[in-house]
């Protein structure tokens, strides 16, 4: 079943698409990594599924209704942001007393022990924390709130390299027990790889590319060779990344799709074939087709 149903929506801002015709689905109780660069539109697209903006155009769907304004929808979902704001005025351990109001399935006793887990002191002011320490405490919340569909929009900002560790161990076992739909947003795709599901790569506010985790990691491999050799091997693949190397040599990034006997031969022509990981598949997708910073600096 289809938690969030995406068709062709857009979302301007003054004359500026920051979601373009964006297309895609998302299964109930599954967790899905959203990844794109800063500023490819992650967090307008998390804000529309949330309700907190109205679409331009197209049609959303969350539980199979209008997000926008939809009471169904606000007491169903959790969207945990570095915008979050407490109040400064009673404790941390207060705070979360009142946040349980608000959702049925709140698990206060969860919440307790991530809250000394995380060396929380009781009577800790909201606004005497760290950014660390906000995007921590923000995280329990969103964790233990335990809500149909949880946000989590660039959730490890500040925290440090423990901490991050935890928080994916912590959602994964959380998950385990209690199902439901958790998409996490993130320019980084290397700490969480193993957490992920399923992969949403943005980049401008268009889908890249939607797929599971292990297809992703299968989905293209590189070759390395002399130019007109490697032209001779791509003219019939989808290039996805292309680089220039000394010596009249090239690196191609092509769709996984050669056979083993396309493999052997291209191998006898002298082409090196290597693994390309999850990670930089996305980098090259969302960045520039050839090229790179060293192209900045060749003045040739």
């Amino acid at each position: 079943m289809n938690v969030i149903e995406c068709n062709e929506v857009t979302k301007v801002y003054g004359g500026t698409k920051a979601v373009n015709y964006l297309s895609f689905t998302i299964k109930e109780n599954t967790i899905t990594g959203l990844i794109g660069r800063n500023g490819a539109g992650k967090s307008t697209i998390l804000k529309l599924i949330a309700g907190h903006i109205k679409i331009s155009s197209g049609e959303l769907r969350v539980f199979s209704e209008q997000p926008f304004n939809s009471l169904k929808v606000s007491s169903n979902l959790m969207f945990v942001d570095e915008n979050m704001v407490f109040p400064n005025s009673i404790s941390l351990a207060a705070i979360l007393k009142e946040v349980g109001k608000f959702y049925a399935n709140w698990d206060e006793e969860l919440a307790n022990r991530l809250f000394q887990h995380f060396s929380f002191k009781e009577n800790d002011r909201y606004d005497r924390l760290s950014k660390g320490k906000k995007s921590t405490f923000h995280f329990i919340v969103g964790l233990a709130a335990r809500c149909s569909i949880t946000i989590f929009d660039e959730p490890v900002n500040g925290m440090d390299a423990s901490v991050r560790k935890d928080f994916y161990r912590a959602i994964l076992k959380d998950y385990i027990d209690h199902p439901r739909t958790i998409i996490i947003s993130s320019h980084l795709l290397t700490e969480m790889e193993n957490l992920l599901e399923d992969i949403l790569l943005i980049k401008d506010g268009e889908k890249c590319l939607h797929m599971s985790v292990p297809r992703l990691k299968e989905y293209a491999i590189g070759l390395t060779g002399a130019s007109h050799v490697i032209e001779e091997w791509t003219d019939r693949s989808t290039v996805l990344y292309k680089k220039s190397l000394p010596n009249n040599y090239v690196y191609v990034v092509i769709e996984n799709q050669l056979s083993r006997v396309e493999r052997e031969q291209a191998k006898s022509n002298g082409v090196e074939f290597t693994q390309v990981s999850a990670e930089e598949l996305c980098m090259m997708l969302t960045g520039n087709m050839t090229g790179g910073i060293d192209d900045v600096f060749n003045r040739n």
